[in-house]
């Protein structure tokens, strides 16, 4: 499945079927309310320790899939099956964030793979 970086697309293979995911400005929207962040340095703030609880990437995932237009919600996010199990979705959810934020040391996420 092709994914267009310079949209911050991400691909991952979710119970055997290879997704698209995206982190949209209304996806982000909904990321600052469920953390309860007033605006999107704040939660970049919130994700830039590294440091995030199995429920975060469930609403990571979740943003994720709706943003390129997949329904889900985290009920249905605990029950997926993602290749890599927890290490693959915590490595899905990075390139989410990575993708909508930059990369850890504060530069531009490179737009070609």
């Amino acid at each position: 499945m092709a994914v267009n970086r310079r949209r911050g697309e991400v691909a991952a293979t979710i119970d055997g079927r290879e997704q698209v995911l995206c982190l949209t400005l209304g996806a982000l929207a909904e990321l600052e309310d469920a953390f309860g962040a007033d605006d999107l340095t704040a939660l970049a703030g919130r994700f830039s320790s590294g440091r995030l609880s199995a429920r975060d990437l469930m609403r990571v995932l979740a943003a994720g899939l709706r943003g390129a237009g997949t329904p889900a919600d985290e009920t249905a996010v605990a029950s997926m099956r993602i290749e890599g199990g927890a290490a693959g979705a915590a490595a899905v959810a990075a390139a989410l964030l990575t993708a909508a934020f930059g990369t850890p040391e504060g530069g531009a996420a490179s737009p070609d793979p």
